[in-house]
């Protein structure tokens, strides 16, 4: 049976890592929504105060279904691991389970400065780190979560 496993999380804390070895080691296609995003030409604007693209979730959720339904048809695949901290959008009627990566903070913090983010992207992602917005949200979604520490 094809599955679908959204990995979601707060930048920095190792989904991109953990999604491209999961992939490997499970015979699941990777998906990286960022440069999916730029293919599929998502990006609606700018923000310079966050220094970030913004993008429709709900255009890229529906790209993102029509991605997951051709995977699943070409049957070379067991499933699709989903790359992103917008992951979590995705509709519960098409997503398995969420993965939520998680990671101690002064790690964190130490990512993102290896990045160079912006001392106020920094503290941004630090309190969305702080206080779980992605499990929260993923939560909300009603999706099923499991927790994985990438210390």
């Amino acid at each position: 049976m094809f599955k679908v496993i959204c990995v979601s999380g707060t930048p920095g804390t190792g989904k991109t890592t953990f999604s491209i070895k999961y992939s490997k080691d499970n015979n699941f296609y990777y998906l990286d929504v960022n440069e999916f995003i730029k293919k599929k030409e998502l990006i609606d604007d700018f923000d310079k105060k966050r220094d970030s693209n913004i993008v429709d979730t709900e255009k890229l959720n529906f790209k993102l279904v029509e991605e997951i339904k051709r995977k699943k048809k070409e049957k070379k695949y067991k499933g699709i691991i989903i790359d992103s901290h917008l992951s979590h959008y995705l509709s519960k009627e098409v997503v398995d389970k969420v993965i939520i990566t998680k990671c101690d903070l002064k790690k964190l913090k130490k990512r993102l400065e290896k990045r160079k983010y912006t001392i106020d992207k920094i503290r941004e992602n630090m309190d969305a780190e702080i206080f779980d917005v992605c499990r929260i949200e993923a939560l909300e979604e009603g999706h099923t979560v499991e927790i994985i520490n990438t210390d």
